[in-house]
């Protein structure tokens, strides 16, 4: 039996080669800095075009491989499965079940939309190396809607006859979506101005100095901030402030461009999330594979009583890099609870409660091996420096009181089946997790807890290749044990089904 063979857009071999070039757009920069941005065609001997050829081969390489891959590239719907195959001289076959594909992720950059395309990555259960199963660099939406289409039907008629097929695929029609959260512009600003992308911005024109600081005219920018010193301190602060300005205003146009149109939709059983002005995204998260919920609440933004509400899934977004997915990337504490109880039903959000938390007898222990770490560098400042380098006596000050911070923010939830853990290194971590989504708790304890009878307890759910962790230092022995114990009852449960 013969079945329809589809191909990728044209187009993608453009895409393709266009990747190529973003990879090496930074090596390249360097080699024009390192030739001063100019090769000397009366001078210059042939080694001096050697990196800019072997680039020029790399490119060529980029499009033939593009092109090649184009060409090659075939998928088509056979016996429950999704088959990709590709490859001119060494052939790639790929034969994805029906069954175990979760989502369907799409991306559209600048390019994709000039043509009305999109690039779809097929996630499948059971990925651990943060790669899709398979990756359609351009299709158009038309395209991308069958993939899905014959996905759905195909998992409907594995489990049901095709009269219960068509009645839940009425049902399914008929199910509303419904939009949980948007943002507006007043929440991209409060997210740039609250969030790291000024140091971000920062750093990155700090890297981009020490690039090409070669090539500035150093001795005359030091004669005339010798002479802007002479206007004094307060034109300096006036420079500073600009600078701070410029880089506020750079972040917030980064935030805007990658968070444009944030929408977080819930459709059926799956939370929708898209983003992005230049390049569009939109991921698909099935809530079945949430595994954990992260709230998460810098000092500035604990201030204005803002968080950030991060998604533990056993999915992947398009790489290693999002394995965690940004539900809400702002979003005011008292709006944060009807959305969360929208999407998650089955968890309890009592944030405010009484949470059980560290004796005061282990108060020393989140401040005392810090202090006696800085103090030989605050020695060493202090006689080499002497007087200005007294000044690094407050790194003490600061660890004691972020010490007596953490103390004051360690603690744990116990609601039913429900885990929540509450912890601090800066920024205050809510963790939050179903007894059946934790793969691990450990219960650890150096020589000095043991002493004094306190332990950390830490707590992993799958999320990504090494999952991701919570833990609560130095509660009382007995407060751990309750959790361990609260968590072998799981395992007896499970047993007890089992028989």
């Amino acid at each position: 039996m013969m079945y329809k063979k589809y191909k990728l857009h044209p187009v993608s071999a453009v895409i393709n080669f266009l990747k190529g070039i973003k990879e090496l757009l930074i090596p390249l920069f360097l080699v024009l800095i390192a030739n001063g941005f100019h090769i000397n065609a009366d001078e210059a001997n042939i080694w001096e075009y050697i990196p800019m050829l072997v680039f020029l081969a790399v490119l060529i390489l980029y499009l033939i491989s593009g092109i090649i891959k184009w060409l090659t590239f075939v998928y088509w719907f056979e016996e429950n499965e999704l088959r990709v195959e590709y490859g001119l001289f060494v052939k790639k076959k790929r034969y994805i079940p029906f069954d175990r594909i979760q989502s369907f992720n799409y991306k559209e950059s600048i390019f994709h939309r000039l043509f009305g395309l999109v690039e779809v990555s097929v996630e499948t259960a059971g990925s651990t190396d943060g790669r899709p199963e398979a990756v359609f660099t351009a299709i158009t939406r038309d395209a991308a809607n069958i993939i899905e289409k014959e996905t759905k039907k195909a998992k409907v008629e594995q489990k049901q006859d095709d009269e219960v097929a068509h009645s839940v695929s009425s049902e399914e029609a008929l199910q509303e979506v419904r939009v949980i959260h948007k943002m507006s512009t007043k929440d991209l600003m409060l997210l740039a101005t609250t969030s790291n992308s000024i140091g971000v911005v920062i750093a990155g024109v700090a890297a981009l100095f020490s690039q090409i600081v070669d090539v500035i005219p150093t001795d005359w920018i030091m004669e005339e901030l010798s002479a802007m010193i002479e206007f004094g301190i307060m034109f300096i602060a006036v420079l500073i402030f600009i600078a701070f300005f410029i880089a506020w205003i750079l972040s917030i146009i980064i935030t805007f461009i990658n968070y444009y149109d944030f929408t977080v939709v819930q459709e059926n059983d799956r939370i929708i999330i898209t983003r992005g002005l230049l390049e569009r995204k939109r991921f698909i998260i099935p809530i079945h594979r949430v595994q954990g919920i992260k709230i998460i609440e810098n000092p500035l933004r604990q201030l204005i009583q803002c968080a950030t509400v991060v998604v533990e899934s056993a999915s992947w977004g398009f790489g290693k890099g999002e394995t965690n997915i940004l539900l809400f990337p702002i979003i005011s504490k008292s709006e944060m609870l009807n959305p969360l109880k929208q999407l998650f039903p089955h968890l309890t959000f009592e944030l405010d409660g009484e949470f059980v938390r560290p004796p005061r007898k282990s108060k020393p222990h989140f401040y005392r091996v810090y202090i006696l770490c800085a103090l030989p560098m605050v020695g060493l400042c202090s006689y080499f420096f002497y007087p200005y380098g007294l000044l690094s006596i407050s790194i003490v000050f600061l660890i004691y009181f972020l010490g007596l911070w953490q103390f004051q923010t360690n603690g744990y939830r116990i609601i039913g089946n429900q885990l929540i853990l509450r912890y601090r290194v800066i920024n205050c971590v809510t963790f939050i997790a179903e007894k059946k989504r934790i793969q691990v708790i450990q219960r650890k304890q150096h020589y000095f807890q043991k002493k004094k009878s306190i332990a950390t307890v830490q707590a992993t759910v799958m999320s990504g290749a090494s999952g991701a962790t919570a833990k609560v230092a130095h509660l009382n022995e007995s407060d751990v044990d309750e959790i361990l114990s609260w968590f072998e009852r799981r395992k007896e449960m499970e047993k007890e089904d089992g028989t």
